[in-house]
């Protein structure tokens, strides 16, 4: 399994970064390539499914995933439920005060850390998910948008903080990959 966790801290309250973050239809307004989340069934807990809509290139590609378990206010996990082995979660902990009290008296907020894991097997990756354009290859599809994972967990995750905050910063992002793909 390939394994991403792009992770920074926010300042706000956990149980409203976690609120926040149960809400996965509004994912949509943080990435470039994700254009709709529709709930399919559910109201944001366990067994809750969601269809996300992705469009790069000139392929569109609607994934399954499903809220596979929530810890409130700590932690969301999630997986996909179709055509490809993957999942992930969120994660929101208290962050510690060394060097974050001057900002924390700003915002009236203590810091929390926000942290978004994905892992995924791209051997898993069903060729029959996509229709693809004459002489385009499976393979060549998966080598261009393995790396775009990355980049996109990263606008996310920035997205969210300055939404979650009400105004822009300069993001300080943490990401472990363990992967050559990444």
């Amino acid at each position: 399994m390939d394994e991403l966790v792009v992770s920074t801290e926010v300042y706000a309250d956990p149980e409203d970064v976690y609120a926040f973050l149960l809400d996965f239809p509004q994912y949509a307004n943080y990435s470039e390539y994700l254009r709709e989340v529709e709930t399919v069934t559910g109201d944001g807990g366990p067994g809750t499914r969601y269809a996300l809509t992705f469009a790069w290139w000139k392929i569109s590609y609607t994934a399954r995933s499903e809220v596979t378990g929530v810890e409130p206010p700590e932690r969301i996990d999630w997986e996909i439920t179709k055509d490809i082995d993957a999942g992930g979660c969120w994660r929101v902990t208290p962050a510690s005060t060394d060097g974050g009290e001057a900002a924390a008296e700003e915002t009236d907020d203590a810091p929390c850390e926000v942290a978004l894991e994905v892992e995924f097997d791209p051997g898993s990756a069903s060729p029959d998910a996509l229709d693809l354009p004459r002489l385009v290859s499976f393979d060549w599809v998966l080598k261009k948008a393995i790396p775009l994972i990355r980049s996109e967990a990263e606008r996310v995750v920035e997205r969210a903080v300055r939404d979650l905050e009400g105004s822009r910063r300069d993001v300080d992002l943490d990401v472990y990959v363990d992967s050559d793909r990444i």
